[in-house]
């Protein structure tokens, strides 16, 4: 815990300094910033030390996100969409940051998910800086948030669960997770999609899944009967990454603008304890 109080806002540091620099406004701009880990428990949290890192500007409005798994990452873009949206001039840094430190320890052969977990799961952060009206001169939106929502699939005492114990963050996974997504998750997203008139059709959209592992995405693309290509960069941060919790789909985004995909509408898809649907419905604005 000591050494997480330290070294999680250092890590965001790095990621929110390179998101910054790509935005191209000074790090004084920022009104609002939301942080995302489950890599300790503090008062004052990581999203002080992080603030006073980045030389913030110390009426910057604060917000701390402790810890939502898997869908932290796609919740802090769902908060950062709504302060942005209701607050006119506001910048909303979203940073999210791991640590696997807090979940290690001896490999207990009653508990096979232990090691699981600790080929699964990786160190990363990412940061995204949210707005909304954006300044032509100075600003370049990559996507555009169009819509965003929250449900859970009903699941038993079998949904993966964690809890902040003295040997650390204990985190059990559910391995009915991959078919409880798959025999839901089109429904799912009908039912979320459908305001906007997008059930169906998966194929015609870009998906930026979490690839909380390989089972999970095999799940996601079986269920909405994907073209293999659909979860390419997903599979690729998960091959060279691992899981990294939140800052994951921020890796999956930046690696969808890498490869330049030629659909413009897509879903941000993140999959968590409970298990909760985080669904974000995107438009790609930069050319």
């Amino acid at each position: 815990m000591d050494i997480a109080a330290t070294a999680v806002p250092e890590l965001a540091a790095a990621a929110a300094c390179n998101a910054i620099a790509e935005w191209g406004r000074p790090a004084s701009d920022i009104t609002h910033l939301i942080v995302s880990t489950y890599s300790g428990a503090h008062m004052p949290g990581a999203d002080l030390r992080l603030a006073t890192l980045l030389g913030l500007d110390p009426s910057v409005r604060r917000t701390m996100l402790y810890p939502n798994g898997c869908t932290s990452g796609s919740a802090a873009l769902r908060v950062a969409k709504d302060i942005a949206e209701n607050n006119r001039g506001a910048r909303v840094l979203v940073a999210c940051a791991e640590l696997t430190l807090i979940l290690f320890r001896a490999p207990d052969e009653a508990h096979i998910d232990t090691v699981i977990l600790q080929a699964l799961l990786g160190d990363g952060a990412g940061a995204v800086v949210v707005g909304a009206e954006p300044d032509g001169s100075v600003e370049r939106p990559v996507f555009e948030m169009v819509a965003a929502s929250q449900s859970v699939i009903p699941v038993s005492d079998l949904s993966p669960a964690g809890r902040l114990r003295e040997d650390g963050l204990v985190f059990s996974p559910s391995f009915e997770m991959p078919a409880l997504i798959r025999e839901n998750i089109e429904q799912n997203m009908a039912h979320a999609l459908a305001p906007l008139g997008l059930s169906g059709g998966w194929n015609d959209l870009f998906w930026a899944v979490h690839p909380g592992g390989r089972a999970i995405l095999d799940s996601v693309e079986a269920g909405l009967q994907l073209q293999p290509e659909k979860l390419a960069a997903s599979r690729h941060v998960l091959r060279e990454y691992g899981n990294m919790s939140g800052p994951t789909v921020i890796f999956v985004l930046d690696e969808i603008r890498r490869r330049r995909d030629e659909q413009r509408l897509g879903v941000l898809l993140g999959l968590g304890p409970a298990v909760t649907v985080e669904t974000m419905v995107l438009h790609v604005t930069a050319s």
